[in-house]
């Protein structure tokens, strides 16, 4: 690589972090592409090698943030056992994936309230192919009760819940678990809840005996 390959490679860098920073923080529709440029101290031309329009750097970023998704999910797929710990584990590294990027987690919580509508099908081109390769990989592991697409995104739920609002609790819990992340968020309880909850929902419910009805007077 030529030191000018070099530098191109960190002005691209630079440019797709800023711009995950800028429209994870006001949306695609609050920024303009003069914004992304202001805020990353280029010129207009250096700005242009990488995108022209500010839809186009939008792609970009939305693209290396699933770049980023799917080299850490498939890490931890290519590490899966068929077992109910196995998909814990997988739960687990979707959580610390968002833990370690919430730009990634503010990005796509821009998206779900409307955010782009100009841009349509991103969840099919940057979503859909993930998370069905997860719920195929796990069906096997289910009771017949407990749907695999519904299972895969209730973890997507609560992730994107606990990490955007945090628990408002009771009070009950107070004490119990004393190690919270940088936003002052409890998240060993809450690690501890969603193992507890798939956990209940990867063991089948207890068999009913038949009724047999009344035997007589």
């Amino acid at each position: 690589m030529t030191y000018s390959d070099h530098t191109m490679g960190e002005e691209h860098d630079h440019l797709i972090a800023t711009a995950l920073r800028i429209f994870a923080e006001l949306g695609y529709d609050g920024v303009t592409l003069q914004t992304i440029v202001d805020a990353a101290g280029y010129d207009i031309n250096v700005v242009h090698s990488v995108a022209r329009t500010k839809a186009e750097m939008y792609l970009a970023v939305m693209q290396h943030a699933d770049d980023l998704e799917r080299s850490a999910l498939e890490a931890a797929l290519a590490r899966f056992t068929p077992s109910k710990q196995g998909v814990i584990t997988l739960a687990d590294a979707y959580l610390d994936f968002f833990v370690a990027h919430p730009h990634v987690l503010a990005l796509w919580q821009h998206r779900w309230m409307g955010d782009a509508a100009d841009l349509p099908d991103l969840e099919e081109r940057y979503t859909r192919s993930l998370s069905v390769q997860i719920a195929g990989t796990i069906k096997d592991l289910l009771p017949p009760d407990v749907a695999p697409d519904y299972l895969v995104w209730s973890v997507v739920w609560c992730v994107y819940g606990f990490l955007s609002g945090g628990v408002i609790g009771s009070g009950s819990d107070q004490g119990r678990h004393r190690h919270s992340d940088s936003g002052g968020r409890d998240l060993e309880g809450f690690r501890t809840f969603l193992h507890t909850m798939l956990d209940h929902l990867l063991t089948p419910l207890p068999q009913r005996p038949p009724d047999t009805g009344s035997s007589g007077r």
